[in-house]
């Protein structure tokens, strides 16, 4: 068999790892990896480099992907499911794994069903917001980075009596700011799915005061809406454009956020927005194990004519989930929030 790997959408710590444990899988079992370059385009494009032992070999622990990546999507491009087509007829693959978040996800879904080419997905975001799977790899490696800068946000806040917010990705979902200020010991934390007004956040600060703390650490998702007693809520966008998904650009709730503390409480307060800090860089251990596992596993799936599916992760094992079945955003579960809201104030 010849199966292309591609690796599409934001990048992610942990794609190396999926890349080479995917291609190693094939290789012990007689079968041969491509590696298409930049996603969707590489197969419309014809751009393509062989995958073999050496040029797998020392990158689990890099960041990034080796094989680039893009948000082509053929079905959108002129021409796009012509070239891919023509590339099939031409110089065909067997199968395709493709790497990526929900919107790669629904694209591979097509590829097979529209287009004829038998695919397995892999799931890969840091928000962790793809369903049907428990984790994605990448996940951990973003609570980690944002955990380290709670932890160092906790000393000057400490000296300088301030108010410090630290604003994390996660546009739909909570998942990094609650795993991250649990693990941070943070004192508020505002996400998408559960509405917390700047009065309740501004009612905490006032309260650590009163009991002789004169710090706070607020943490907040780039999707949450500031939402005030009167019932009023405020979408902060970076700016008015809107990606090529027809979402609008986020960033910035957590200098808004800090104008309305400091007028309501008169406390000093600063903001840290990480960015994407949070999407590069080394890939903790444990999201190199698990990408490594969705690796082998979306090769064994291949291999096994299991196509048409996602490699997930259901507790402690590796299951296939019908790509059809992949649709949406998993949201936090938010017994999660309620332990957080424990230390709230």
């Amino acid at each position: 068999m010849r199966v292309g790997i591609l690796t599409a959408g934001g990048d992610c710590p942990g794609l190396n790892a999926v890349i080479r444990a995917a291609a190693r899988r094939l290789m012990t079992h007689g079968h041969e990896a491509i590696g298409l370059r930049r996603g969707y385009r590489g197969l419309a494009e014809h751009d393509w480099i062989e995958l073999d032992q050496r040029s797998v070999s020392g990158i689990l622990h890099l960041g990034g992907t080796i094989l680039g990546t893009s948000n082509y999507n053929p079905f959108r491009e002129e021409q796009g499911v012509e070239k891919v087509l023509s590339q099939q007829t031409q110089d065909p693959l067997d199968a395709v794994i493709a790497i990526g978040g929900e919107h790669t996800m629904m694209i591979t879904r097509r590829v097979q069903e529209e287009l004829g080419i038998p695919v397995v997905g892999v799931p890969k975001t840091i928000d962790n917001d793809v369903t049907h799977t428990d984790y994605t790899f990448g996940f951990d490696t973003a609570v980690q980075v944002a955990t380290d800068a709670i932890d160092r946000l906790h000393t000057t806040a400490q000296s300088h009596d301030r108010v410090m917010i630290l604003e994390v990705m996660g546009r739909n979902t909570g998942w990094i700011a609650v795993y991250a200020g649990i693990a941070g010991g943070a004192d508020a934390i505002l996400i998408p799915e559960l509405e917390l007004t700047v009065e309740e956040i501004a009612a905490a600060i006032a309260r650590r005061h009163e009991r002789g703390k004169d710090f706070s650490i607020i943490v907040v998702a780039e999707g949450a809406q500031l939402a005030f007693e009167g019932g009023e809520r405020q979408l902060v966008r970076a700016s008015e454009e809107v990606d090529q998904y027809g979402y609008p650009r986020l960033g910035g709730i957590g200098a808004a956020l800090a104008v309305e503390l400091e007028q309501r409480t008169g406390y000093e307060t600063r903001v840290t927005s990480l960015g994407h800090v949070q999407r590069g860089g080394t890939p903790t251990a444990t999201d190199r194990l698990l990408a490594t596992r969705y690796g082998a596993h979306a090769a064994d799936l291949v291999m096994a004519g299991e196509t048409g599916t996602m490699s997930a992760l259901k507790g402690t094992e590796m299951v296939a989930v019908p790509l059809g079945e992949v649709e949406g955003i998993k949201t936090l579960d938010l017994r999660h929030m309620e332990l957080a809201r424990t230390f709230f104030g």
